[in-house]
């Protein structure tokens, strides 16, 4: 085929938004229609001799290649896609027809960019892989992490961060950030409160610093000044942003960028919104609500644990049941809301008197039963059990007077005769109880724990 054809053929056809190639046996091209500029960011001139696989995506040079090879062997291809860069840098979709004519020694294609149907695609699968994962995790931060590498793909950025406003608007909390070694500046802050407060998507370029209000203006123009920020917003609340940060040279995010962001945002705060009401109803279901102390059903699995565990080291535990004697006194005098406090009070000084290791539970009322763990003796645990009574026995600023309670403590210790969780406890409930009969305000060693002492 000779210049004159081809000059020819492109009276033709160089209105066509698709563009034609033709390929020596050696891969370069030695023709190109008008078309091509559109889609390769090259004229036509400058694509003339060049080896057609310097143009292709690294990431499908070895497919490119294969594809061609069996083209010149013969085979059309009408479907064959691959990438290629275009001279701006970005990465163009193209879908190829392309055929080998055997008179001319030649490989003709037509190319035509689906940049723009591949980029929908991928953003629909990332509104449903992402849709997906926040339904189902449970896992924060892993959520996070998988959102940021799905946009990073869709979407150029230098920085993804989520931050949350912890129930503070002023104390922002960046709950994830793929620059963690650059911590946030006054200026990030400055934005970040922003979107918070405004409840609203902020964008900053080069381009738009005279729509925004005074203190976001100032950040137009800083060196990093292409900023994408959109508010998580709860069903009554703002708790927080999610932001995107590139390069202030890089082009800005555009309306389609923005709905992929906005869309990202309702994912985000409804999964936020889930793991709070989960942990919410854990802990309702583990903890008083009065104290936060641990619960009887927190307490049971506790105590099941230090008995396994006891079993296969053959240690020991204690287990102290404490009772309030003059509490309702208290509490039929100064009211509910003070003996309210009381109790609040009363479970801070059994805290301070344990060990870490140790655990104590509110049953209910006025009872309290305590879980020592580790302790190898029963002058340990009546010691213990002695620190805690005389911490009780000092006197609690309330209502305006001081007030007294005193407690009754009853010890049992494991191993002993009763081997099941519930007789142990009802050992140290019915040794709390003699010392109650007994005046009360003591420590009272159960009967089994007696005579286990007698036999040793």
């Amino acid at each position: 085929m000779n210049t004159d054809s081809y000059k020819a053929l492109s009276n033709y056809i160089d209105l066509l938004l698709d563009a034609i190639c033709v390929v020596d046996k050696g891969g370069h091209f030695e023709f190109v229609s008008a078309g091509a500029e559109r889609i390769f960011g090259y004229t036509p001139a400058e694509m003339l001799g060049r080896p057609m696989i310097e143009l292709v995506h690294p990431d499908d040079r070895e497919r490119t290649l294969a594809t061609a090879a069996e083209i010149n062997a013969g085979v059309v291809k009408v479907d064959f896609e691959n990438r290629y860069i275009r001279k701006d840098g970005r990465i163009v979709h193209l879908l190829w027809s392309a055929r080998w004519s055997d008179t001319d020694q030649r490989r003709v294609a037509v190319a035509r960019d689906i940049s723009r149907s591949k980029v929908i695609q991928a953003r629909q699968a990332a509104v449903y892989t992402i849709s997906e994962a926040a339904f189902a995790s449970t896992d924060l931060p892993a959520l996070y992490h998988t959102i940021q590498q799905i946009i990073a793909g869709l979407i150029p950025l230098q920085r993804f961060s989520i931050v949350l406003t912890d129930n503070n608007p002023q104390q922002l909390n960046f709950v994830y950030d793929t620059a963690q070694q650059n911590p946030p500046g006054s200026e990030l802050l400055t934005f970040c409160a922003g979107v918070i407060r405004r409840a609203e998507t902020i964008l900053i370029t080069k381009d738009n610093r005279k729509e925004l209000p005074a203190k976001l203006r100032q950040l137009a123009g800083a060196k990093a000044a292409n900023w994408l920020g959109v508010p998580l917003k709860s069903h009554s609340d703002v708790i927080g942003a999610l932001m995107l940060q590139n390069d202030a040279t890089a082009a800005g995010y555009n309306s389609s960028d923005i709905e992929l962001l906005e869309f990202v945002s309702v994912q985000v705060a409804v999964a936020i919104e889930r793991k709070r009401m989960l942990d919410r109803l854990q802990y309702n279901a583990l903890y008083d609500q009065l104290t936060g102390l641990p619960n009887r059903e927190l307490f049971a699995d506790r105590l099941q644990l230090a008995k396994t565990r006891a079993q296969r080291e053959q240690g020991s535990f204690a287990l102290l049941y404490l009772d309030l004697d003059k509490f309702k006194p208290v509490n039929d005098q100064h009211g509910h809301h003070v003996g309210d406090q009381l109790l609040q009070l009363t479970a801070q000084r059994i805290l301070s008197c344990l060990r870490h290791s140790d655990t104590v539970a509110r049953f209910g009322g006025d009872e309290f039963v305590i879980l020592l763990e580790h302790v190898d003796s029963t002058e340990t645990a009546v010691q213990l059990a002695e620190k805690i009574r005389q911490a009780l026995s000092q006197p609690f600023a309330l209502a305006g007077q001081l007030l007294h309670i005193l407690p009754s403590i009853g010890v049992a210790l494991y191993p002993c005769h009763s081997d099941t969780e519930k007789e142990l406890l009802l050992l140290a409930d019915e040794a709390m109880y003699l010392g109650k009969k007994a005046g009360g305000n003591r420590v009272t060693l159960s009967h089994s724990t007696q005579a286990q002492q007698s036999t040793a």
